[in-house]
């Protein structure tokens, strides 16, 4: 080899591109179907929901019946499309409100007076200190069950996570030049918030909100299970594997379609988060 040509040499982050690039369409493939779907489902749908519509409990897939039938002969196909709307319509508004409330409150405790930033964070501290599962438990047996109290209890557990890491971001931030030039400025605490740090955590904070969804949709999918998530007549993924759990010795579909449909709208979201998480990475390196 003579002494003026070269190889080229592939860095890690070079290689793993392709890996990542693929990592990424699989994920985005997987949870944006199951996005259109929860849009889009309800008017897929071949038969209505509750609608009894064979003989034949825990029925195999059949061409009338692509999923099969449940323990009341309802069409499970439309059973899904319906309840995933559900699933993840209240795991998206949550996981908006937990996001929100975690990441404005990190970035403005950092540009208060200390005595109310300690306050602050004591409080979201109480609050990351109790299980989520306890939390919702607690609630619904003190109120009872609810849509509007499940989006709240699961707001309450995860956006103190939120919170810690938004709060951890916008200290460090805090201490760069251009945020105590604004300070110089006269800018306001809102601002400087707003303008001077919020863009540049901003790719942090909504990766840490796609986990904050795979989070709830396993919290919400967990009451649902337990009976204390979406009540009838309507239902989510959660509550269809509940409902079906007697055929689950006979492997029948309607107990196996909805934990498949869980799984796979819980890996595709992990998937393209991942994927943002160590392409944001490459691009530090």
């Amino acid at each position: 080899m003579s002494q003026g040509s070269r190889l080229p040499i592939a860095t890690p982050a070079r290689r793993n591109k392709p890996r990542l690039r693929l990592t990424r369409w699989i994920g985005l493939s997987v949870f944006g179907a199951w996005v259109l779907i929860a849009i889009f489902g309800p008017l897929l749908a071949p038969y209505p929901m509750g609608a009894f519509v064979s003989d034949e409990i825990y029925g195999g897939m059949s061409a009338a019946h692509w999923l099969g039938t449940d323990y009341m002969g309802r069409d499970m196909l439309s059973r899904i499309l319906t309840g995933a709307r559900y699933t993840v319509g209240l795991a998206v508004v949550a996981a908006l409100l937990s996001s929100l409330v975690g990441a404005g409150f990190g970035m403005l405790t950092v540009l208060l007076p200390r005595w109310l930033e300690e306050g602050i964070r004591r409080i979201f501290d109480t609050l990351i200190s109790i299980p989520s599962k306890m939390m919702a438990l607690v609630m619904v047996s003190a109120f009872g069950t609810s849509i509007p109290l499940l989006i709240i209890a699961a707001v309450l557990s995860y956006a103190p996570g939120a919170f810690r890491i938004s709060h951890s971001l916008a200290t460090n931030l805090a201490t760069l030049e251009y945020v105590q030039v604004a300070r110089t400025r006269g800018e306001g605490r809102f601002y400087i918030a707003a303008v001077e740090i919020m863009p540049n955590m901003i790719q942090s904070v909504l990766t840490d909100m796609g986990m904050r969804f795979v989070f709830i949709v396993l919290l919400l999918s967990g009451m649902s299970f337990l009976g204390l998530g979406v009540q009838p007549p309507a239902a989510d993924l959660g509550s269809l594997v509940r409902e079906n759990i007697g055929g689950l010795s006979q492997g029948a579909l309607a107990v196996i379609a909805p934990a498949l449909a869980i799984g796979t709208l819980t890996i595709g979201a992990n998937l393209l988060i991942d994927s943002l998480s160590n392409s944001r990475g490459s691009q530090k390196e």
